[in-house]
């Protein structure tokens, strides 16, 4: 089969199909028609036909699906270790503005998206203020929702805001595709005015497109929104801004704003109270979950098992390079499961088969793309990825304790998406050599920069 092109019939047999869905298929097969599953069961009740794959001692499952990344941000790998969120912030808005380019942004996002694809990620949410991710999904073949992001702390932003915007969202939809969609992302409570949230929101509802927002995730987000005191606040009135308390939390300054809907993402949620878990199910929303972010930053861990419990549609993000060094959705998984095991101190709280349904169906519905992947059903898209067994280490028993409790840092050995072959044996089709030495080459400058500051 030639990389990249769409195939006719296919049949793919592993040694575990993993649909998600259903229960593992030991000796398994999966049959697709260009860009279709068409068939999955036992290879022995396989219909006949078609070019036969053979995988092997594999284990064969639905593409993962990244519910929040910035993929433009992955040559800030290990940039910004250690420092408190507020300074954090700081310091990567300084050197988005003082060091890097639009190249570099491209460069960054290609990396990112081959990285993910070389893991089995098939699929992201990603966020960012330009649109390298936009085009890096679509000159790699990776599925995706491109939220484009907007800030504005200022009420009197608002028009300006929505104007930029409304530009850019109008010039990336030119270039939409099945596989690539574009959403709009207003930042974050510490970034957006309640203004502009409302605008937003509007503006989403009115053009029909999905929207994330980075919510409830730090306490300096609580301290400003609650009590209008703490570094956000003091940053904010330094500007000229006016700060006076906004809500009695995150998620109702959302509320209020029209924002709790089904087509909104919300990310992170570390500090949700059993109240907002409620009107986040109640209302449809998607949630991100990122636990090795929330952990890294030092924000604590989101109610997920709340989450699950009250009916919410939940995936599993990795964040940016920024706040986490490695773009792992298996790892993410393992990570949530041993957190909610750790906090009930209870073995079963979270089962290797709900862990890994939060990085394949669990992501795709938190993004409301469950109709077209996520699981290995007739019908849907063909996003598949063929993992080795060897590097989870054997023998194995259970492929989904394997999957989520196995080896870290696992490369796919075959990955396709839509029908496309995107990735065999661990290298991905279409990424230049020069793109891993640019982003290389901006990390470099970041260390510079950053060491003249703390020297300066």
């Amino acid at each position: 089969m030639r990389p990249n092109a769409v195939s006719g019939l296919v049949r793919r047999h592993a040694r575990w199909v993993v649909p998600v869905a259903t229960p593992p298929i030991a000796d398994g097969t999966v049959v697709t028609e260009g860009d279709r599953i068409t068939w999955v069961g036992p290879r022995a009740s396989a219909p006949a036909g078609g070019e036969d794959e053979e995988l092997g001692d594999s284990i064969l499952t639905p593409g993962l699906v990244n519910a929040h990344s910035h993929l433009d941000l992955t040559m800030m790998r290990g940039a910004l270790e250690d420092l408190p969120f507020f300074d954090w912030v700081g310091t990567l808005v300084r050197a988005k503005r003082e060091v890097l380019t639009g190249d570099d942004f491209r460069a960054a996002a290609l990396l990112g998206v081959a990285e993910g694809l070389s893991r089995g990620i098939t699929t992201f949410g990603d966020t960012a203020d330009n649109d390298a991710a936009f085009d890096a999904l679509l000159a790699l073949g990776a599925r995706g929702i491109a939220y484009r992001e907007v800030f504005g702390p200022d009420p009197a932003q608002v028009s300006a805001s929505i104007a930029g915007l409304t530009s850019a969202v109008a010039a990336m939809r030119l270039r939409e595709t099945s596989l690539v969609r574009v959403g709009v992302s207003p930042h974050a409570p510490y970034s957006v005015s309640d203004a502009l949230f409302a605008a937003v929101g509007a503006f989403a509802e009115r053009e029909g497109l999905p929207l994330a927002v980075h919510v409830a995730e730090s306490a300096a987000e609580d301290d400003l929104v609650i009590r209008a005191a703490g570094p956000f606040a003091q940053f904010l009135r330094g500007r000229g801004i006016v700060v006076e308390r906004r809500a009695y939390g995150p998620i109702q300054l959302l509320d209020a704003a029209g924002l709790l809907r089904r087509s909104t993402l919300l990310i992170h949620c570390v500090r949700a109270s059993a109240s907002d878990v409620a009107r986040m199910a109640d209302t449809g929303c998607g949630i991100a979950h990122c636990p090795a972010s929330n952990a890294k930053l030092g924000h604590g861990i989101a109610p997920l098992k709340e989450f699950l419990a009250a009916g919410a549609r939940v995936g599993l993000g990795s964040d940016s390079m920024a706040s986490n060094n490695t773009m792992d959705l298996l790892a993410e998984a393992r990570l949530a499961s041993l957190q909610q095991r750790a906090l009930t101190k209870k073995p079963d709280a979270l089962p290797a088969r709900a862990a890994f349904r939060l990085a394949t169906l669990g992501g795709a519905e938190a993004l409301r793309l469950d109709d077209e992947t996520g699981s290995l059903v007739p019908g849907m898209q063909a996003d598949l990825v063929a993992f080795r067994m060897s590097d989870f280490g054997e023998p194995v028993a259970d492929p989904l304790a394997a999957l989520v409790f196995g080896a870290g840092q696992v490369v796919a050995h075959r990955v396709v998406v839509a029908g496309r072959e995107r990735v065999r044996d661990g290298v991905v089709h279409g990424l230049a050599p020069a793109v891993r030495e640019r982003v290389v080459d901006a990390a470099a400058r970041l260390a510079q920069w950053r060491t003249a500051r703390a020297s300066g």
